[in-house]
């Protein structure tokens, strides 16, 4: 099957949502924003060997290169409306195309985000590249270079589960819960729309809490101090790994794509699944004490080409 025919059987999809005036099958997608709204574009790509296992399956693959992009529109505080895609194939049978296509088609359905266009080409790798328009309502962006001195420092959900899926990804079952974080990761989309004007500095932790929280405090200006006995860990990496792995995993392991922002605690009252784990302060360093010493961490997170 040749590159339209891929298209037309795998990716053409009932594109029929609010805003789309032509979609999937044109030179290109005609779309209406919605009035008095701020457009967010994002994008992302995944490259076999270098994000994921040439052995993950491609259903997980799919699903993974949406909620990745789907994470940074959260970390802005907007809602997701439509995507593209471009897909480099590489010895991927039609029935692997098949699979990809229902993971995508699944992340983008929990959010009701519409694909609309997009190219496929033959090459030798496998490279998925996703883009992602979201909206957001003007002045509730959330930015990394917003973070304030005073600021509380806070985290969504658990941190560390993804990067010790990876670690267990050869030997453990497929539905194994810490497999799981990594393979199909929850964008944190209504945390960051309930965010939106309320938090002050915000980013999604995709290469490690420590690594991704120095970008904030970089682009912002600041310092924070950081208290590692208040990261939230989940009680299955708990029980897998002794204290000081978890918290490595936690601290520098990335692929998570939990929310980390810095707030005002009034102005976060209410909002439930967040941790407090620390605060902003004057300088530019990042300290992390645990049980009142100080701890260090490699902040360096992925890095490409290096």
């Amino acid at each position: 099957m040749d590159e339209f025919g891929i298209i037309r059987r795998y990716f053409t999809r009932d594109a029929s949502q609010p805003g789309v005036i032509v979609g999937v099958g044109d030179d290109g997608a005609v779309l209406e924003p919605t009035p008095g709204m701020l457009q967010v574009q994002v994008i992302d790509t995944l490259v076999e060997g270098t994000h994921f296992h040439s052995n993950m399956d491609a259903a997980d693959i799919g699903y993974r290169v949406v909620a990745v992009n789907l994470s940074d529109i959260a970390a802005m505080g907007a809602k997701p409306r439509w995507m593209t895609l471009a897909l480099t194939l590489w010895e991927k049978d039609e029935r692997w195309v098949e699979e990809f296509a229902s993971g995508l088609f699944a992340a983008a359905a929990e959010h009701d985000v519409a694909l609309v266009g997009g190219d496929t080409t033959a090459g030798d790798a496998l490279v998925a590249s996703i883009h992602i328009t979201g909206e957001v309502e003007p002045g509730k962006a959330l930015l990394r270079s917003d973070a304030r001195i005073g600021d509380t420092v806070y985290v969504t959900g658990t941190v560390g589960d993804a990067a010790a899926g990876l670690s267990l990804f050869e030997t453990a079952e497929p539905n194994d819960a810490l497999v799981q974080r990594f393979l199909r990761p929850a964008a944190r989309i209504d945390k960051g729309r309930a965010l939106g004007g309320r938090a002050h500095g915000a980013i999604d932790i995709s290469d490690g809490l420590v690594g991704d929280l120095r970008k904030v405090l970089d682009a912002s200006g600041v310092g924070a101090e950081i208290d590692v006995d208040t990261v939230p860990l989940s009680d299955a990496l708990r029980s897998r790994f002794a204290p000081d792995e978890a918290l490595g995993f936690a601290m520098t392991g990335g692929d998570d794509y939990e929310l980390c922002f810095t707030a005002r605690p009034e102005a976060v009252a209410g909002i439930d699944g967040i941790t407090a784990i620390g605060k902003i302060v004057e300088g530019q360093e990042l300290v992390c004490r645990r049980g009142g010493d100080i701890v260090e961490f490699d902040d360096r997170g992925y890095r490409h080409f290096v």
